[in-house]
């Protein structure tokens, strides 16, 4: 289990059911609240956060493990690894100030141990991909756009992101 001195709390789903896009909807709902969000995304391509050209592009082509673009409005850090290895949620959380956020979303990392929120599409779902909540412990809601009454967890429409974003209030206030 991730232990964080803030709550954690994960997004998963197969990729293609909106996961990004509920997100999106819930974090200024959760603002709206005072809340200080970070999110931790986990991709599976690579990333490039700048532009070939630019200083911090050369410097990292030039063979820094870190570069740090810091500017009035925000600060972006490109931690690079010398063999490709498959970034943890543990070791994304250790580069987050606790101090500065009251809650982390994280979207993806579901095949670790920590609070999820399942988030289930009939329109995504594929032959194969079963849902989540049936064989993880770790999911404590399901956000979905049809009915479900084989589980005894709380069940969220998909299309109601307040009662989304009440679930994520009360997880937190659980914490």
């Amino acid at each position: 289990m991730i232990h964080f001195p803030i709550p954690v709390l994960g997004f998963a789903a197969h990729s293609g059911t909106g996961k990004t896009s509920l997100l999106e909807k819930i974090i200024p709902l959760l603002n709206a609240h005072g809340l200080r969000v970070a999110v931790i995304k986990h991709s599976h391509h690579a990333i490039q956060l700048d532009k070939e050209g630019k200083d911090s592009y050369r410097l990292s082509q030039a063979g820094a493990d870190a570069v740090l673009l810091a500017c009035p409005n925000s600060l972006a850090l490109q931690v690079r690894h010398r063999q490709p290895v498959e970034p943890c949620l543990s070791e994304a959380l250790r580069l987050l100030r606790s101090e500065d956020y009251d809650l982390v979303l994280v979207e993806g990392f579901r095949d670790e141990s920590f609070a999820k929120i399942e988030i289930y599409r009939a329109l995504a779902a594929r032959p194969g991909r079963g849902r989540l909540y049936q064989h993880d412990k770790n999911i404590i809601a399901v956000v979905t756009d049809q009915a479900i009454v084989d589980t005894p967890l709380p069940v969220i429409p998909l299309n109601d992101t307040p009662a989304v974003a009440a679930f994520v209030l009360s997880f937190i206030s659980n914490h």
